[in-house]
């Protein structure tokens, strides 16, 4: 018995001890600093994933260079003929974009193709095409391009909304001409504005390279999905579009560009939505404590949407289509998304004893877009 006992007992503890080990390694919590899974060393899926959609674009102008003054006597340009025409040169600049659709739909920056009289798109597999202006937005710094080549790729869109703060991104683009590179950051912060760049700011800041020649291409997520286009820098003189990246670079979030790029397709220019209501915005140490504002009417459009659905001046607006109101800009940019024709829910707070009021507004159309 004793011996039969003795020939249980090593197994028995073997068994034991490997349960233990299993346990410690896959079911028990682990301690901070011991990560079940391995540390990701490398994006290259989502950059190859990325990439055959975003763009390098070549632009090309005419600049008149004038001509001597002198060459405004009669006589000398007899004798000087036609040397003594006005002159010009060709300005050539670079930038980047991203192909949305297949059919050759590619957005970049205002900036980037501004006043050009040509512009040539290099794409990731050694093609090129010329390419056609289809609108732009200086309002949001935005453009949309179109290019006919068969077998494109759109790249896939990411959601900016459930962009946070610490996601890992990566910037693709064309700095100095260098063709398709890549920087890696994070997200430093959301909903950037005060640059006055552009009407509409809300940018994504993120420490990803944007260089020379990096304008109007891709921030994309750590999966390769599209997040934002990449617009400009932010140096110690205030803000300037392609300068030398410190830090602080800023895209413009994907769902903004996706409705400009849409519009301009679909009817050459940016149909905003438009209620004709200014706001004030006020902030008590309540407020200020929670991060939110107050937005009190302070104008109506006379017979504007506003108007006509009730609003009235000292009314306090507090939710739109049952979305509760904590930014005045963030909210002006919601309102300015909305279709015209469409109905919007508001409710305010009025009075002393600040009743809900319920209210329906159909939406027009921003004057000047």
């Amino acid at each position: 018995m004793k011996e039969f006992l003795s020939s249980l007992f090593w197994p028995t503890l073997t068994g034991i001890l490997a349960a233990a080990i299993i346990l410690d390694q896959w079911v028990l919590p682990q301690p901070l600093g011991r990560e079940r899974s391995q540390v990701r060393t490398s994006y290259s899926d989502a950059v190859a994933l990325a990439t055959p959609s975003v763009v390098n674009i070549y632009t090309a102008k005419l600049v008149d260079t004038g001509r001597n003054q002198r060459l405004n006597d009669p006589l000398l340009r007899r004798f000087l003929g036609n040397s003594g025409r006005r002159r010009q040169r060709v300005e050539r600049s670079l930038g980047s974009g991203v192909i949305l659709t297949s059919e050759g739909h590619i957005i970049t920056n205002n900036h980037v193709i501004a006043d050009a009289d040509a512009i040539q798109v290099l794409l990731h597999d050694g093609r090129s095409a010329t390419a056609t202006a289809i609108g732009s937005d200086p309002a949001t710094d935005l453009a949309v391009l179109q290019i006919e080549l068969p077998g494109l790729t759109p790249i896939t869109l990411a959601n900016s909304d459930e962009a946070q703060v610490g996601d890992v991104v990566l910037a693709i683009g064309n700095p100095y001409g260098f063709g398709h590179s890549v920087s890696q950051g994070i997200i430093s912060g959301l909903s950037r504005y005060g640059l006055q760049a552009s009407d509409y700011e809300d940018y994504i800041q993120t420490d990803a390279s944007i260089l020379l020649g990096s304008s109007g291409g891709a921030l994309i997520d750590a999966s390769g999905k599209l997040l934002g286009i990449n617009t400009l820098i932010y140096t110690a003189n205030g803000e300037g579009a392609d300068n030398a990246a410190i830090g602080i670079n800023l895209a413009t979030p994907v769902n903004l560009a996706n409705f400009v790029m849409k519009d301009l397709v679909d009817y050459g220019t940016v149909v905003r939505g438009w209620l004709g209501v200014s706001v004030e915005l006020l902030q008590t140490p309540e407020t200020l404590a929670q991060q939110r504002q107050i937005l009190v009417v302070s104008g109506l459009s006379e017979g504007g949407p506003a108007a006509r659905a009730g609003l009235q001046l000292g009314d306090i607006i507090s939710a739109i289509n049952g979305r509760t109101v904590n930014d005045g800009r963030i909210t002006m940019h919601q309102i300015a998304r909305f279709r015209p024709g469409e109905v919007v829910n508001i409710e305010v707070a009025r009075g002393r004893e600040q009743a809900l009021v319920q209210l329906q507004a159909v939406v027009g159309t921003r004057p000047g877009g």
